[in-house]
């Protein structure tokens, strides 16, 4: 007898979940062809050397088709890649973890609870708002950090121009425990009865409104917990209902992949992959990594962020820097990473587009001031004014 299949052209639930669709999603070898510029392809996971791809993108066109390439792999590929020397100078990093690590402590002194999404509360240290905190912490490190142009270069292939940058840095201690398997944000934040709530093509096209990436802050050999991975899995397309069920868990456990990652490692994956932080089994390794959830401008990002007061601290750095010679590039990724980059919500009474079908973004208002030289009292003049026609304002 041949079962009818009954399911909705337009709802998911539960019933949908089924292992053998899952498997035969996610049994598959990654095509070397697909990723033509990668260094090797390690248990599906296509390793690019972060140097090269630097010269290959100095063309407009070489940028164009590396991106193209990327984009692919988080789509119809794997769903994750590896930039290995992303961050070819690691005094970078070494700066940011000393400003990590101070947050820590300085949090961890108040007693304040910091809680976790998939791993039991306290057994990590978090820093929630890293991005608005190292901005307003340490200025002129944030600027050499987010200048990386692989960043700038995955998160321009999957999310276009205008991506909003946020992040939450995740320290997992020795001895901690794996997380469990998920899926992340936007609807792997969701109970299975509120995602069963949105209809199908919503599931299917969420992860294109996010991207997710860490940066890796110290040495991550595997005994260290480095995250697993199964690739291939954010093409199954119940995979938002499934992550919860016993028996996909069983699954990935049984089948995930993990990679160790040198410091100064980056690593970029679809959110709907199924993926856990490892279960780190050192009794030395404090492994520290800065996870980047990056957001459309299309969608809404993570958390709350002051892009406004992140700007004016960020600006004399821009300012200085571009006298000493930094090149549009390098300070287009740091407006690009600090500054407001969608237009909308606004009021039209007070914000007109004129001359053009949306008014300017503040990010347009930034990098103008950065190419005509404004004191930052013009630009925080001119930000604040923008802020109160668009009905905020601010903090």
């Amino acid at each position: 007898m041949t079962l009818v299949d009954t399911r909705s052209p337009v709802w998911l639930g539960t019933a949908d979940c089924r292992l053998e669709e899952f498997r035969a999603c996610v049994e598959q070898t990654t095509d070397p062809a697909l990723c033509p510029t990668a260094d090797a392809v390690e248990r599906d996971i296509p390793l690019y050397d972060a140097r090269r791809l630097e010269v290959l993108a100095t063309t407009a066109q070489g940028r164009r088709d590396l991106q193209a390439e990327v984009n692919l792999v988080l789509s119809t590929g794997p769903g994750v890649a590896v930039f290995k020397r992303a961050f070819a100078d690691l005094s970078v990093i070494d700066r940011a973890t000393d400003v990590f690590t101070a947050l820590i402590e300085e949090e961890r002194a108040t007693g304040a609870a910091r809680g976790d999404h998939y791993a039991k509360p306290g057994a990590n240290d978090r820093v929630w708002n890293a991005v608005e905190k190292l901005a307003r912490r340490a200025p002129e490190v944030f600027a050499d950090y987010y200048a990386n142009d692989i960043v700038a270069l995955v998160c321009s292939a999957w999310l276009g121009p205008g991506y909003q940058v946020t992040s939450q840095v995740n320290v997992v201690n020795p001895g901690a425990a794996a997380q469990r398997v998920h899926r992340d944000y936007h609807f792997g934040f969701l109970s299975d009865e509120r995602a069963a709530a949105f209809p199908r093509h919503t599931h299917v096209m969420a992860p294109a409104l996010t991207l997710q990436g860490a940066v890796a802050h110290c040495d991550m050999p595997v005994e260290s917990g480095p995250t697993l991975y199964l690739p291939h899995s954010h093409k199954y397309e119940a995979g938002y209902l499934a992550w919860r069920r016993p028996e996909f868990g069983t699954y990935f456990e049984e089948h995930h992949v993990q990679l160790p990652l040198d410091k100064g490692d980056l690593v970029f994956f679809n959110p709907a992959l199924f993926h856990a932080a490892g279960h780190n089994r050192t009794t030395t390794v404090r492994r520290m990594g800065n996870l980047l959830q990056v957001s459309s401008p299309f969608g809404r990002a993570m958390e709350s962020v002051d892009r406004e007061s992140m700007v004016n601290a960020i600006f004399p750095v821009l300012r200085r820097r571009k006298t000493e010679g930094a090149g549009e590039q390098w300070l287009r990724n740091v407006v690009d990473s600090c500054a407001e980059g969608y237009s909308f919500p606004t009021d039209l009474d007070l914000d007109a587009p004129v001359g053009g079908l949306a008014p300017p973004a503040p990010a347009e208002t930034v990098w103008r001031a950065v190419q005509d030289d404004w004191s930052p009292r013009q630009l925080a003049d001119e930000l604040r004014a923008g802020a109160q026609r668009r009905g905020g304002g601010g903090r």
